[in-house]
C-alpha cells in the first residue's frame, strides 16, 4: 500500500537533573536493544533530554534523521517542562513511556529513577500546555515491556500521521434521502484534514476526457485478471477501466501539498443514467490499494476506512449495517454452532465496493436494486460493475468516526466476526456477529445517530482504534458494553 505513511521511529531518553543521567541513558540502550532484537530498527537519540537546550538539540537531531513518530522515554523522573516541550516542537506523532525499576538487590538508592511518578507530572504538564500524545495503558514497564509498548503505538502514529497529510476529494451532494451522510466539515479542519469537495459534472467531464486513453486495455486486462472466473460482465470492463484511470489522474493532479488522497463520491441515481454502469468494482479495486472511495459521498465513512486501513495496513470497507438474520438461516446454521443469540448477528452489506482479496469467489455483477428501478425488463445495462459474493469469515472491527450535526466529533469501535455461513443474497455482503450487538445498535448507534454506514477493518484491531480516536480529541467513544454493564440510556428494568 503507498497511501499510508510510512513510519520511522525515534527514542529520546529525558533525565531529571538530580537523578543519574547514567541511569536515564543505560534504561535508553536496553530498551532500543530489546526493541530491535523483536521488531526492527529505530533511531536512538544521542542527546538525553536534561534541559531545554538538550530540547532543542535533540529536536534537530531527531529531525535530521527523518523521524516521525517519537518515543519520549522516562529512563528517570524526568524534566517535566523540556520532554514536553520537544513533544510540542516536534512534528509527528508522540508517544510518552516510563521506565519500572529494575531489581535492586540489598539497596533501592542511587539505582531508583522514579519514573513511574514522572509520568503524572509528565501527564499534567501535556494537558497545561494542550500538546496529544499516546500514552500506553499500563505505562511503565521493563526494556521488553516497553519494547512491545512501542510496536502497539506504531499503528497508531500511522494513523495520526495520515490524517495529518490527507486530502478527502469528493463529488456531488448526497442522494435524496441520505441526509445520515452528510455532517459538518468542521471537524476535519480539526483534525488537520483537508477536503475538495466537486460537482459530479466535474467527475463526469474529466471521464470523458479520458475516452480513448491508451492505458485503458491495460487496466482492462488487469481487471480480468483479478476476476478469473468471477469476469461475468466483461463488456463493462472498458468503461469501468476508464473511470478507474479518472479517478487516479484526479487524485495526483489534486492532491496539492497532501501525501494522500480518498474519495466519497456519489454513485446513484443519476451514474448509472450518464456513465452508464455503476462504479463499485472500481471502488472496491482503489480499496485494495489503500485508497477507500466511500459511496454515497459519506465523508465520515471515508476517513473511517482511512484510519482503519492506516492501522492494520490491509484494505478496509464500508458497509451498510443492513438487515437482520433470517430466522431459518440462524437456527440451522448459527444457533448451536456459535456463541451468539440472534440479535447478536445481522447482515451488512454494499452494493460491491469491498476488494476482492476479501470476498469469496467474487463475481462481477449488476445492481439488482438500481435495475428494478431503471431497467425493469431484459438483462441489465448501465446497472453492470458490482463486486459481490459473501465476505470471508474471520475476526473483524466494525468502527466509524462522525461529526454531529451540531460539529462534535465522536465514534464507535466494536470487535466482532463474519460467520462461515452463506449468506444466500446478493452484493458485497456478510453475516456479522458482535457480542451484545442488539445493546450496541440500540444504545450506541441509534441512541446516538450513526448513520447507516459502518466501516470494517479485516481483524481484531479495537486497541489500536481506540487509542486513534483517543489521540484526536475524542471523548465520547462508543462500544459493545457486556451484559452487566448498563448504557446510560438502558432501562435497568427491561
Amino acid at each position: 500500500m503507498n497511501n499510508i505513511p510510512v513510519i520511522k521511529l525515534g527514542v529520546v531518553a529525558v533525565s531529571r537533573d538530580c537523578f543519574p543521567m547514567s541511569l536515564s541513558e543505560s534504561r535508553k540502550v536496553n530498551v532500543c536493544k530489546a526493541y530491535r532484537e523483536k521488531y526492527g530498527e529505530l533511531y536512538e537519540c544521542n542527546t538525553i533530554v536534561e534541559n531545554e537546550k538538550d530540547m532543542l538539540k535533540a529536536l534537530d537531531e531527531i529531525n535530521a534523521a527523518g523521524v516521525n513518530a517519537l518515543v519520549v522515554y522516562l529512563g528517570n523522573f524526568g524534566p517535566e517542562t523540556p520532554e514536553v516541550l520537544l513533544a510540542k516542537k516536534f512534528d509527528g506523532a508522540v508517544m510518552f513511556v516510563a521506565a519500572a525499576e529494575e531489581a535492586c538487590g540489598k539497596e533501592l538508592l542511587d539505582n531508583r529513577g522514579d519514573a513511574y511518578c514522572g509520568m503524572l507530572n509528565a501527564s499534567y504538564n501535556l494537558a497545561l500546555r494542550g500538546v496529544k500524545a499516546y500514552i500506553p495503558e499500563y505505562p511503565v514497564g521493563t526494556p521488553t515491556e516497553v519494547a512491545d509498548m512501542i510496536n502497539g503505538f506504531v499503528p497508531v502514529a500511522r494513523a495520526v500521521l495520515g490524517l495529518r497529510n490527507l486530502k478527502i476529494i469528493s463529488f456531488g451532494p448526497r442522494p435524496q434521502d441520505f441526509l445520515a451522510c452528510n455532517a459538518p466539515i468542521k471537524q476535519l479542519y480539526n483534525l488537520e484534514v483537508e477536503i475538495e469537495e466537486n460537482s459530479e459534472l466535474d467527475l463526469f467531464e474529466s471521464f470523458n476526457a479520458h475516452a480513448g486513453d491508451e492505458r485503458i486495455q491495460g487496466v482492462i486486462d488487469d481487471m480480468a485478471k483479478e476476476l478469473g472466473a468471477g469476469n461475468k460482465m466483461a463488456g463493462i470492463l472498458p468503461k469501468l477501466a476508464q473511470y478507474e484511470l479518472t479517478l487516479l489522474d484526479w487524485a495526483e493532479q489534486h492532491k496539492g501539498s497532501r501525501e494522500y488522497v480518498i474519495f466519497a463520491n456519489k454513485c446513484w441515481p443519476a451514474f448509472q443514467t450518464q456513465f452508464n454502469f455503476v462504479p463499485c468494482y472500481v471502488n472496491s479495486r482503489l480499496a485494495a490499494r489503500g485508497i477507500p472511495v466511500a459511496c454515497e459521498v459519506d465523508i465520515y465513512g471515508a476517513l473511517s476506512e482511512y484510519i482503519g486501513t492506516c492501522v492494520s495496513e490491509k484494505p478496509c470497507t464500508l458497509l451498510d449495517i443492513n438487515n437482520s438474520v433470517p430466522a431459518d438461516i440462524y437456527n440451522d446454521e448459527i444457533a448451536g454452532r456459535f456463541p451468539y443469540v440472534q440479535t447478536d448477528t445481522f447482515m451488512a452489506f454494499h452494493c460491491g465496493n469491498t476488494a476482492a482479496c476479501m470476498v469469496n469467489q467474487p463475481e462481477l455483477r449488476f445492481q439488482r436494486i438500481m435495475k428494478r428501478n431503471l431497467e425493469p425488463v431484459g438483462e441489465p445495462n448501465i446497472t453492470r460493475g458490482t463486486l459481490e459474493g459473501d465476505i470471508k469469515d474471520g475476526d473483524i472491527t466494525f468502527f466509524r468516526i462522525q461529526s454531529t450535526a451540531d460539529a462534535k466529533l465522536r465514534g464507535y469501535v466494536a470487535q466482532g466476526e463474519v460467520l462461515p455461513v452463506a449468506t444466500r443474497s446478493f452484493g458485497s455482503i456478510g453475516i456479522f456477529a458482535i457480542n451484545e450487538m442488539g445493546r450496541f445498535y440500540r444504545h450506541v448507534l441509534i441512541e446516538k445517530n450513526y448513520p447507516h454506514h459502518g466501516a470494517v477493518a479485516f481483524g481484531h484491531y479495537g486497541r489500536e482504534i481506540y487509542e486513534v480516536f483517543k489521540y484526536l480529541g475524542m471523548d465520547d467513544i462508543g462500544f459493545n458494553q457486556p451484559k452487566g454493564m448498563l448504557y446510560k440510556t438502558e432501562n435497568p428494568f427491561g
